[in-house]
């Protein structure tokens, strides 16, 4: 599961439209509706809030937004528009360790965007993540 803590703005073609994707699997799980990826690392975070699935719906809504910016087309009917109470707390560490990865698979499947990618002066978090000092914790690794 693809659903990364990095701003969207990281990702290339291919990343983006795959979040989409995991999104939709993503809300079967956190609605019971199926029996894998019950227990993925990516997404305990999700679970521990009180509303999940309007996170992970407000996750995919800025998903959508840098997919706008880029002009591709997602069906805007499966994205609801929600707005949650707060952010998702993130450690700075599993930032940059998502981003690295990121960068290591653009480096030879997107070279531009890599290159792209090593301009921005600091890592940002996705718009639903507050960054906060400390380690990757375990399960959170991808």
């Amino acid at each position: 599961m693809r659903l990364r803590s990095i701003h969207p703005s990281y990702l290339d073609r291919q990343w983006l439209l795959a979040v989409r994707r995991e999104w939709l699997l993503a809300k079967k799980v956190l609605a019971g509706k199926t029996k894998w990826y019950t227990q993925h690392p990516q997404l305990e975070r999700f679970k521990v809030q009180k509303n999940s699935a309007q996170y992970i719906d407000a996750y995919l809504y800025h998903i959508y937004e840098e997919a706008k910016k880029r002009w591709y087309v997602f069906d805007q009917s499966k994205i609801n528009h929600v707005k949650v109470q707060s952010k998702i707390s993130i450690t700075e560490w599993q930032i940059i360790y998502e981003y690295q990865r990121l960068q290591s698979k653009l480096q030879t499947r997107t070279p531009d965007k890599h290159k792209q990618n090593q301009k921005e002066k600091s890592i940002q978090p996705h718009p639903l993540f507050m960054q906060i000092s400390g380690p990757i914790a375990s399960r959170e690794k991808i």
